[in-house]
């Protein structure tokens, strides 16, 4: 069996090719009829029910991902700073006094992308590398 030698140069290269595609970036997006930014408690308030509005007043409707989903996942790390169980259980409750819905879930980052981008007010979230000029990237959080 013959061992190929590969030159440090071409591996520290293909390192930094595996390690930028592999990196995903969660961005908070909006309608281009939205606020130019918002803030991390901004969204966080939109996605625990103690807001109902975006920055700039208008009313506000959320989407999220399906559960399992690692952006999703990943925005609940970031952003709700709550497990997909417990969130579960806050919007049953919220949904069974009457003070309010969950987020809208849409099916894919596709349709995360085409229904914030057609519905005003609205607010998502996306892996950065899907986002193009239908949708407005409102925060970059960091991790």
């Amino acid at each position: 069996m013959a061992i190929r030698r590969v030159s440090v140069p071409a591996l520290l290269i293909a390192l930094c090719l595996l390690s930028s595609v592999s990196r995903a970036e969660l961005v908070i997006i909006g309608h281009h009829g939205g606020p130019d930014s918002i803030t991390v408690q901004q969204v966080k308030d939109i996605y625990l029910n103690r807001s109902s509005r975006m920055p700039d007043g208008q009313r506000v409707v959320a989407f999220q991902l399906p559960a399992g989903n690692s952006m999703r996942d990943e925005f609940n790390d970031l952003i709700t700073e709550r497990n997909d169980a417990w969130l579960k259980s806050f919007w049953s409750r919220q949904v069974l006094t009457g003070k309010g819905h969950p987020p809208r879930e849409v099916s894919s980052a596709n349709s995360m992308k085409s229904v914030v981008s057609s519905t005003l007010g609205s607010i998502g979230y996306l892996d950065s590398t899907l986002v193009d000029d239908s949708v407005k990237v409102l925060l970059t959080p960091e991790p």
